[in-house]
């Protein structure tokens, strides 16, 4: 049994458990932290990866989260300038579409005013038959509208708050499950278990936060040792991933018959995403995967717009979460709220528990903060909130000056290639510089494993940011999964599993 007593002990290593621990460690709470697998390993990243105030939300009137959302946008991209930026978003529309211009004009109005836009541009009208966007659509889109939104890195947005929780002070324990969470007076006793080594420990804890995410059901029920729990309602989201379909920077929202929606949006310089899907889901969340009828669907959702169709052949990746929405009784998967839910249980003298049920990436921080009102509530107010002007790791420099960042990288390290000073700044931000150290040329970087992935930044991810396996490097701390061969991808699971031995027996 660990001798400390922590303030908190949160289960769960997404957004929403990563972005508590931040934040309760920065009022002064001591914090400790297990996620059973690695960090953004199941819903947080596999979102659309948008910071958005959800436009298609105000059609089920969730004013109060949209409002939210839309005002975290511009926090958000500023705390964090090198993973999130501002992405325009093209409606296209035509006589007789699935929706009047008249609800899209006063939706659009309503997503420019209800939330403290400052720095991303109002909605604007579009000529299709002029504007480059209209190139790659069919001729049927003569008029568009676009507004604005922003894109994030998802996985790397986890990490990296996880990473700023350390280095605050809070104990933070990737793969690593908690096996029971049981009561004793005043306190939680957790046991522990390392996935990798076996390892057993156990710790104490003032109050316990669950946010397992779409497994919050399975600790109340397994660790926790209640049999009630069903307070969530999984549902599937699935996306895929096609060579380039146009070169304007651009997304595009497209409306489906079906009353649902998708989204094709620029990926990672030479691809574009589409998705996503939304149904119901009762399997176990770490089994999802894309079905033969959501590709169907996604193909043929594209190809209604784009002149050149989406075949399933065009295919290079896909992925697929499990969104764990908090269960309020709608017909339709997609008619389940987005909005979150915090719950805290236990009498008098008991120790406290902390429930997260839903919640989307853009709310997370906002979510935090609530979740820290409650826990003052708890067990006593420590600090103020800080979250709204802090920066995460490398996110240090003003919202509109990424080109200034690339620009000054590429000036003290002359032998990058324009394209990987951009994709570190991108992925590191300021943090770029630990990576290359004093490189003074590319064969000072290592080994190279393919691409622009070179040893000095695998060895930064295996000791900053907890990597242990290949798929963390190439899936979630980088995408450089989709230009790497099998071959490339298994030498380098080779090297990252010495290379963690190596570390692990330091």
């Amino acid at each position: 049994m660990s001798g400390q007593a922590y303030d908190l002990f949160v289960i769960g290593g997404g957004i929403n458990g990563c972005g508590i621990a931040r934040d309760a460690i920065g009022r002064g709470y001591s914090v400790a932290l297990a996620e059973m697998n690695d960090f953004a390993s199941g819903t947080s990243s596999g979102a659309t990866k948008l910071i958005h105030g959800g436009l298609r939300y105000l059609e089920h009137y969730e004013f109060r989260l949209v409002r939210e959302s839309l005002m975290e946008r511009e926090v958000l991209w500023a705390m964090a300038p090198h993973i999130i930026w501002p992405m325009r978003f093209v409606l296209p529309y035509h006589t007789g579409g699935i929706r009047p211009a008249w609800l899209i004009r006063l939706g659009l109005f309503l997503y420019d005013h209800l939330g403290g836009r400052k720095l991303l541009p109002p909605t604007a009208v579009l000529d299709m038959r002029r504007d480059p966007a209209g190139k790659p659509l069919k001729a049927l889109f003569t008029k568009a509208f676009e507004y604005s939104d922003g894109w994030v890195d998802d996985a790397r947005m986890v990490v990296l708050n996880a990473r700023d929780a350390a280095d605050r002070g809070a104990t933070i324990m990737p793969r690593t499950k908690v096996v029971s969470a049981r009561r004793e007076g005043s306190l939680w006793a957790i046991d522990t278990e390392n996935t990798e080594t076996g390892e057993r420990n156990s710790f104490r804890a003032r109050m316990l936060v669950n946010a397992a995410g779409p497994w919050v059901d399975h600790v109340i029920r397994g660790a926790i040792g209640r049999n009630e729990a069903r307070h969530v309602r999984l549902v599937q989201g699935s996306h895929i991933i096609v060579r380039k379909k146009f070169d304007d920077p651009r997304a595009y929202f497209f409306q489906n018959p079906d009353n649902r929606i998708i989204f094709a949006i620029p990926y990672e310089q030479d691809f574009t995403l589409i998705g996503t899907t939304d149904r119901d889901y009762d399997g176990d969340p770490k089994d999802v995967k894309i079905s033969e009828e959501e590709t169907t669907y996604l193909c043929n959702a594209a190809s209604e717009y784009f002149k050149e169709p989406v075949r399933p052949q065009d295919i290079v990746w896909t992925y697929s979460a499990v969104r764990p929405l908090y269960d309020d009784g709608a017909s339709k998967a997609q008619e389940a709220t987005r909005d979150y839910v915090l719950k805290i249980e236990g009498n008098a003298g008991e120790a406290p528990l902390l429930n997260v049920f839903g919640g989307k990436l853009t709310t997370y921080r906002r979510l935090g903060e609530h979740a820290l009102e409650k826990i003052g509530e708890a067990i006593g107010t420590k600090g103020p909130p800080w979250t709204a002007k802090s920066h995460l790791p490398g996110g240090d420099f003003p919202a509109q000056s990424y080109e200034t960042e690339v620009g000054k990288l590429k000036s003290r390290y002359a032998f990058l290639a324009d394209a990987h000073a951009r994709r570190l700044v991108r992925r590191y931000g300021t943090r770029a510089a630990m990576i290359l150290g004093d490189a003074r040329a590319t064969e000072d970087l290592g080994r190279n494993f393919g691409s622009d992935l070179y040893e000095a930044e695998v060895r930064y991810l295996i000791a900053q940011e907890w990597a242990r396996t290949s798929a963390d490097i190439l899936w979630r701390r980088s995408k450089k999964g989709l230009y790497l061969s099998k071959d490339e991808a298994s030498a380098l699971e080779d090297y990252v599993k010495q290379a963690t031995a190596q570390t692990m027996n330091a």
